[in-house]
């Protein structure tokens, strides 16, 4: 959440109010995903009403807040969803995303993730986090599918 659907910003008003900044075009790269029949998931460390409220939003079926161990969480995802970490992308920017970025098939971070992710991850995309990297790696694997799709059909 915090440095990939956001710029791992942390805005408090006077009030105490907490605010982040979402980027549309992350959200409609979720949509997109999820049109194609993916299983799209949240799995933070933060637990907030905000992060809720753009996962409801966003219509995004796995949420997960308040994790410390992300890597159990996606196993336990990958097992109930009747597939393998081989077959799960995830995006990071922090070391507490690096065991579950070296578990998984596809591993991502956006441009201004910390170099220990930068160094570990199949993907450094070309855009930071709440820029539209979520987005840039929607796009990437909806482009891959259908490239295999097209593959497959030409046999």
């Amino acid at each position: 959440m915090d440095g990939v659907l956001t710029d791992a910003g942390m805005y408090y008003s006077e009030s105490g109010d907490e605010w982040k900044k979402f980027n549309t075009r992350d959200g409609m790269g979720i949509k997109l995903l999820q049109k194609a029949g993916l299983i799209t998931a949240i799995v933070t460390q933060e637990r907030t009403r905000l992060v809720a409220r753009r996962a409801e939003k966003l219509a995004i079926p796995e949420l997960h807040q308040g994790v410390m161990d992300k890597l159990s969480v996606i196993r336990d995802m990958a097992t109930r969803h009747g597939i393998s970490l081989r077959q799960v992308a995830y995006i990071g920017d922090d070391i507490n995303d690096v065991e579950a970025l070296e578990a998984v098939g596809f591993s991502a971070a956006p441009a201004d993730g910390l170099s220990q992710v930068l160094e570990i991850v199949d993907y450094v995309c070309l855009k930071r986090g709440g820029e539209g990297a979520v987005r840039e790696l929607a796009e990437m694997i909806l482009l891959s599918r259908n490239e295999a799709k097209t593959s497959k059909q030409r046999r």
